[in-house]
């Protein structure tokens, strides 16, 4: 392959790269049903080598795909396998060559285990190998499960009885698939003619034989149900005779979109027997009429009636004078006898048939001979079983006689036209009609002629007997240009038309008619002659002409319009042209030159001195006449002068040439032109303006009154000083919208502040001065000039006035800036918010900038101290006590509204308790555009006190002292029940308390109460109480050492946040005595360090210890077996004994009932003993007789 790609480049740079091999094979997959025919195509293209190439087809198949199986070869018959060599060799299997690269395999009979991947193969025929040699599809081999039955039967039914027969139709194919149903009809061995089908796309469609009854309805398919399919033929009739049987056909669609016929299935026949009716006939001959005249045609019809004709065989014969004519049998062919078969075969006579019941005679050219008497016979035959015919019933009607005239002329002739005088240029249209007395009897030529004033005759044009239609010698130019026409408009008449008349034409018109006839041995002869005229007068297009100018405004305005109207006369038609031009001589000249010309075209042509003209006016033709209308709008100096115009009389010609036939030249007017009077009022009235400084100053300029809508102004803007003898120009506006500023403006540098304004009324200007000064004070006014627009597009002034004057007076604005002094106390803890307002209650301007700064007042600090600062372009600053008091951070500033600030202090600490306030500066813009403070307030004091909150710890103080034995282990519980924040922590200690030498011993916690209270009323420094600490957990969950007693025995648990507990394991003895708990509360302060709060002490637990060394219950206790021998096994002995007792006494009393005594003194009774148990095993069980026991 690494060799193969450079060689490969090499030969495509040489340009002799071979095409690629490629093999295609049918798109799969397919569906086909078993014992169907299949057929799959392969080709070959880009080889080289011989044109004919060789195929194989091999199949891979489900039960082993990667093992190939050969079928069939083009050119090895050893190349089939084992299990396909005898459907091979049997044809059964086969490949079709349909070209020399392309091949069918076909599998006639196909069966299951044909189904798999199909591969055709090309062997190689080329130089090398390139391309692909093999292709693959795939073949699905399905049951064939399509059915179609009916039931076999015979039926017999007359003509036109309904007929209905019913097919079901299944299938039970798992893959979409389409049926299509259709009713064939056979009889004996003819082929079978579709009756109607379904297609597969459920379109409804028959055979040409029932197409026609199908569209009336005759014919039907119904479905009925999933598989019934009903036929339906309403008038049954003899040619429906024959076996009816349906035919199923399941379609499937292949990849390549196409359709594919899987299987085709036939159900039993039903065959059907239709009886005729009835087969007699009539027969009658017609004719149009008995009269004719030589030459004309004549036609014969005879019409046979009866029932089911079109299925019956009939021979016809015609007849002439009992002679026989010509004779046609079923079959429909004409055999004529020698007299009549020459006159046939030059198309004067025709025999035929025209339907299945109508027969035609037809004779085109009657002779005078051909009178006589006409008849026709018609004969019916049946075919029999060896297709010849027998004669059976023959009718013939009554003779019909016919009389064949000889010709003769009977024509008159009649010349019309459309007008005895026309104008000249106008169509001039002739008719010649010609009358008959009868039908006419051969053929016209027409000669239509001239005779003018001075009896000359010419011919005009002629048309022969055939038709064909020759101009004249003076006319054959005219009419090659179509101005003069000959037509047959009917058989018998015919018109002349001269079109664009000239005066030449004026004359007697002629029409000459000439009849003509064939005679029997065709050749034609003259049976007759008529002539008829009418005279035509044409009158000359210059008769009368003549032009007028005329003119409704002499004098006009500038910029206003004017009219000239060209009036001519006589009102000719649109096709009679008429050039009209305008002739201008202006003032103070002594020549005139066109200024417009309006062809005889209906173009517009302009001078070579009007240019100024063009864009002004407007020239318009009338529709109804040749006046010329001329309109000059925006008239100006150069349209003033005198006027003329110039009229034109042309003709059009034949050949589309023109003459001018006349011309002629107007009267003069005179236009004046002249410039419009001012109406320009500028308002006069005064005004005074009072503002303050950086407002601005509005200044109107109002024009009451203007000459015309179109005016433009120049507006010249002036202020007065007290100290200036005249007005200095401020602003001057062109009447084409340019600013020029004055020398004011650049002095006082004013312009950056002007603005100018023109109001949509077009009459109001507006100077504004913005954020005016002091300096700006004075009278201010303006200076109008109205402009217009001359018509040649040049401005001129027309008028200019002056306005009233406004007083200005600028001053500076009140101070207005006040704060809230409202005053107030805030007491909050550590670690809270504290909120501080300054509200601006009034200010100067809305447009002023503010500065808030915050400040306090220490204790014992007379000074204030700046916390933080606000400046005027809302940049927050911090103050020098910010970062001594850590305040950065803390600090937090809004505006909700304006006016209306917030100053947040965040976790606050005792230290920041002292005096706060703010103060507020305002500041002004100048119209300079620099900034000055104005004014500035202070607003009330606010007192805040920061305090750390109150000590609230409380640990419980009701503890139950305990007696545990030695060994075991007991539980030291310091429980806090209130606390005096959340975020506190704890720090706590145990201790042992025992007694100092030489004072009173302490309590275990078991003395009564007197002991406790005697304790309590000791003095403090005399407290004879020596603690001796167990274990300590800091505030930060550090422990600190265990006391040396306890080392190792100690255990400590945190069962909740507000509950510790401390085990002591292995106790002893010594252990015995009161214990305590201490608490420690601590808190965080605003600087996240932490400090002492508050501590409390726990009531003392009293604890004792048993020492079980050397008691006798400590010895059983300890040994499980002595345990139970001791407090369980006497139970059931005593038990016994007791019941034993009990039955002896019972039995003893009873034998001797008389010897109570005779003291009646009773006997003794024995009651139940008393067992008193201490599971606890710390006392031992005691068993007593109550006193009493013993009755």
């Amino acid at each position: 392959m690494k060799c193969f790609l450079p060689v490969l480049s090499c030969l495509a740079v040489l340009g002799v790269v071979s095409a690629q091999r490629q093999v295609a094979v049918q798109e799969g997959p397919l569906y086909r049903t078993e014992g169907s025919h299949i057929t799959i195509w392969c080709n070959v293209s880009g080889y080289q080598g011989p044109s004919e190439q060789n195929f194989q087809w091999s199949i891979y198949l489900p039960s082993a795909p990667e093992r190939e199986v050969q079928i069939v070869s083009t050119m090895d018959s050893s190349f089939p396998y084992a299990i396909y060599t005898q459907r091979v060799r049997s044809g059964k299997i086969y490949v079709e060559r349909v070209q020399g690269n392309s091949a069918l395999l076909h599998i006639t009979d196909l069966q299951a285990r044909d189904a798999g991947e199909y591969e055709c193969h090309t062997p190689n025929t080329d130089e090398r190998y390139f391309g692909s040699y093999s292709a693959k599809m795939n073949l699905m081999v399905i049951p064939d499960s399509l059915q179609s039955t009916a039931v076999r039967h015979t039926l017999h039914r007359v003509e036109q009885d309904p007929l209905e027969l019913t097919c079901e139709v299944a299938t039970e194919t798992l893959q979409h698939s389409h049926l299509s149903v259709a009713w064939l009809r056979q009889r004996g061995g003819e082929k079978p003619v579709e009756v109607i089908a379904l297609s597969r796309d459920f379109v409804l469609q028959s055979s040409s034989d029932y197409a026609q009854r199908q569209s009336l309805g005759e014919v039907r398919l119904d479905k009925l149900g999933s598989s019934t399919f009903r036929l339906t033929v309403f008038h049954l009739q003899p040619s429906d005779q024959g076996e009816f049987y349906c035919e199923a056909t399941e379609w499937i669609q292949d990849p390549d979109g196409s359709w594919y016929p899987m299987t085709r299935k036939r159900s039993e026949g039903t065959v059907v027997n239709v009886q005729p009716t009835d087969k007699e006939f009539t027969v009658r001959l017609e004719t149009d009429k008995r009269l004719y005249t030589v030459g004309e045609p004549a036609e014969f019809r005879c019409i046979l009636e009866g029932q089911n004709t079109p299925d019956r065989y009939f021979a016809v014969s015609w007849a002439f004078n009992s002679s026989l004519i010509a004779s046609m049998g079923p079959n429909a062919v004409p055999v004529l006898n020698s007299e009549f078969t020459h006159r046939e075969a030059r198309g004067q006579l025709k025999v035929a048939k025209e339907s299945d019941n109508v027969f035609v005679l037809k004779i085109y050219h009657l002779r005078q001979e051909d009178s006589g008497k006409y008849n026709c016979r018609v004969t019916e035959r049946e075919k029999t079983v060896t297709g010849e015919f027998i004669d059976k019933e023959s009718k013939r009607p009554k003779n019909i006689p016919i009389i064949v005239l000889p010709i003769k002329s009977s024509i008159s002739v009649e010349v019309a036209s459309n007008a005895s005088v026309v104008l000249e240029g106008e169509n001039l249209h002739l008719s010649c009609s010609i009358r008959t007395a009868g039908r006419p009897l051969g053929r016209f030529s027409v000669i239509w002629q001239l005779v003018d004033r001075q009896n000359r005759r010419s011919n005009i044009m002629w048309l022969d007997r055939d038709g064909t239609v020759q101009p004249g010698t003076s006319y054959w130019e005219r009419s090659s240009f179509g101005g003069v026409q000959m037509e047959q408009v009917q058989p018998n008449s015919f018109s002349l038309g001269i079109f664009n008349s000239r005066r030449e034409d004026e004359g007697q018109y002629e029409c000459h008619v000439t009849e003509w006839v064939r005679a029997v041995d065709g050749e034609w002869q003259i049976v007759g002659e008529r002539r008829a005229s009418t005279l035509v007068s044409i009158t000359a297009l210059e008769t009368g002409f003549a032009v007028t100018a005329i003119s409704r405004t002499p004098g006009v305005t500038y910029s206003d319009s004017f009219d000239l109207q060209c009036i001519i006369k006589p009102h000719y038609p649109a096709r009679v042209p008429v050039s009209v031009t305008w002739r201008f001589q202006p003032v103070g000249t002594a020549e005139f030159h066109d200024l417009v010309t309006f062809t005889r075209d209906g173009g517009v042509q302009w001078g070579d001195r009007s240019s100024s003209f063009r864009t002004r006016t407007a020239i318009e033709k009338a529709e109804s006449s040749n006046n010329v209308r001329l309109s000059i709008s925006r008239a100006s100096d150069t349209e003033a002068g005198k006027y003329q115009c110039v009229a034109e009389l042309w003709r059009r010609n034949y050949n589309n040439s023109w003459t001018r036939l006349a011309e002629r030249t107007s009267n003069l007017l005179e236009i004046r032109v002249l410039q419009p009077v001012t109406k320009l009022q500028v308002s006069k009235s005064k005004r005074t303006l009072t503002l303050v400084e950086n407002r601005p100053i509005q200044l109107n300029c109002s024009v009451k009154s203007q000459t015309s809508q179109n005016s433009h102004f120049a507006v010249l803007w002036y202020v007065h000083k007290p100290s200036d003898a005249d007005g200095k120009l401020i602003l001057k506006t062109t009447h084409n919208s340019a600013f020029e500023y004055g020398t004011y403006a650049e002095e006082e540098g004013l312009r950056a502040r002007l603005q100018f304004e023109r109001h949509v009324s077009g009459g109001l200007f507006s100077l504004t001065v913005q954020r005016a000064e002091v300096s700006d004070s004075g009278s201010y006014y303006c200076h109008v000039e109205e402009w217009l627009l001359s018509p040649n597009y040049a401005w001129y002034k027309l008028a200019e006035e002056v306005s009233g004057r406004t007083e200005v007076t600028v001053k500076q604005p009140d101070s207005r800036l006040k704060l809230s002094q409202a005053q107030g106390n805030l007491s909050v803890l550590e670690t809270r918010q504290v909120q501080l307002e300054c509200v601006v209650l009034n200010r100067t301007s809305a447009a002023s900038q503010l500065l808030v700064e915050w400040f306090v007042w220490k204790p014992n600090h007379p000074e204030r101290e700046t916390l933080a600062r606000l400046s005027r372009d809302a940049t927050f600053h911090y103050g020098e006590q910010a970062a001594k008091n850590n305040l950065k951070g803390r600090l937090h500033l809004e505006s909700p509204s304006p006016g209306v600030y917030r100053l947040f202090i965040q976790n606050v600490a005792v230290q920041d308790s002292g005096t706060y306030s703010c103060r507020v500066e305002e500041w002004l813009p100048s119209p300079g555009g620099t900034w000055y403070r104005r004014a500035e307030d202070t607003a009330g004091q606010t007192a805040v006190q920061v305090m750390r909150p109150d000590a609230a710890l409380q640990v419980d103080t009701v503890v139950p002292n305990a007696t545990v034995s030695e060994k075991a282990a007991f539980q030291l519980d310091c429980s806090i029940v209130s606390r005096s924040s959340q975020d506190s922590r704890f720090a706590v200690a145990w201790y042992s308390l025992r007694t100092k030498a030489g004072g009173k011993r302490g309590s275990p916690g078991l003395e009564d109460g007197e002991e406790e209270g005697e304790e309590g009323e000791e003095e403090e420094e005399e407290d004879p109480t020596e603690r001796t600490a167990l274990l300590s957990v800091g505030p930060d969950a550090v422990f600190g050492p265990e006391g040396s007693p306890w080392e190792g025995r100690l255990r400590f648990q945190r069962l909740s946040p507000l509950l510790y507990r401390l085990t002591v394991l292995q106790a002893s003895p010594r252990d015995t005595g009161n214990y305590s708990c201490r608490v420690e509360e601590w808190l965080p302060s605003p600087q996240k360090e932490w400090y002492r709060l508050t501590e409390e002490e726990s009531a003392p637990i009293g604890i004792r210890v048993l020492d079980t060394s050397s008691t006798l219950q400590s010895i059983i206790c300890s040994n499980d077996a002595l345990f139970y021998f001791v407090f369980f096994y006497p139970f059931p002995i005593f038990g016994i004994l007791i019941i034993t007792i009990l039955l002896v006494r019972f039995k003893s009393r009873n034998s001797s009932k008389n010897s109570d005594g005779k003291n009646g003194v009773p006997l003794l009774w024995i009651k139940e003993p008393h067992l008193n148990y201490s599971p606890t095993c710390l006392e031992p069980p005691v068993l007593s007789i109550h006193p009493g026991a013993i009755d």
